[in-house]
Order: structure tokens, then sequence, then C-alpha cells
């Protein structure tokens, strides 16, 4: 029962630690590495390549600005099949070709 209440208290731990990690604005490498679910080899390549945005304050140690890797995650948007067809129905409006 002790090694029960002893792993409960370590996974309690575990996810208080995380939760105290993706409240900070600037992320180091490794806690990016948790944040995008990446490997640490892809993140060296993305940063590497700059299809990341990143910081060198020294010029060794990269840091991230978490509100940045979300804007990042969001980009190339695919849009749903509703929204083409409201922008198709727009576009026809607005050039005449369909009258309301």
């Amino acid at each position: 029962m002790d090694t029960n209440i002893i792993e409960k208290l370590n996974s309690i731990e575990k996810l208080i630690v995380e939760h105290q990690t993706m409240q900070k604005k600037v992320l180091n490498f490794n806690e990016t590495c948790k944040y995008l679910e990446l490997s640490q080899s892809h993140l060296y390549k993305l940063t590497s390549t700059g299809a990341i945005p990143h910081y060198k304050p020294n010029g060794k140690k990269i840091y991230f600005n978490r509100p940045e890797l979300d804007q990042w995650l969001l980009r190339n948007k695919i849009e749903s099949k509703d929204e083409i067809e409201q922008q198709a129905a727009n576009f026809l409006i607005s050039k005449g070709k369909i009258k309301l």
C-alpha cells in the first residue's frame, strides 16, 4: 500500500511540474520538445533551418516564446468544406454574378 501511495504522489508531482512549465511564457529547449511533442533531433533540425521561431541570447542556449510556438503550430490552416463554399459564394456575390 505504501508503494501505491508513493507512486500516486510521484505522478501528482509530475503533473504539477508539467502544469507549471506550460504556464511559462519562455521555454527552454527540453520544455519545448515536450510542449510540441517533438524529438530533440527534429527540433534541432527546425531551429537550424530557421523553420521555427527561436532565440539565442548568448549564442548557445536556445529559447522559445510559447505564444510564437502556438502561432507556428496553427499556421497552414486547412479550411473546412463549409468555409470554402462560403468563400466561393461571397466571391460570386461580390463580383455580381449572383444576386440575392
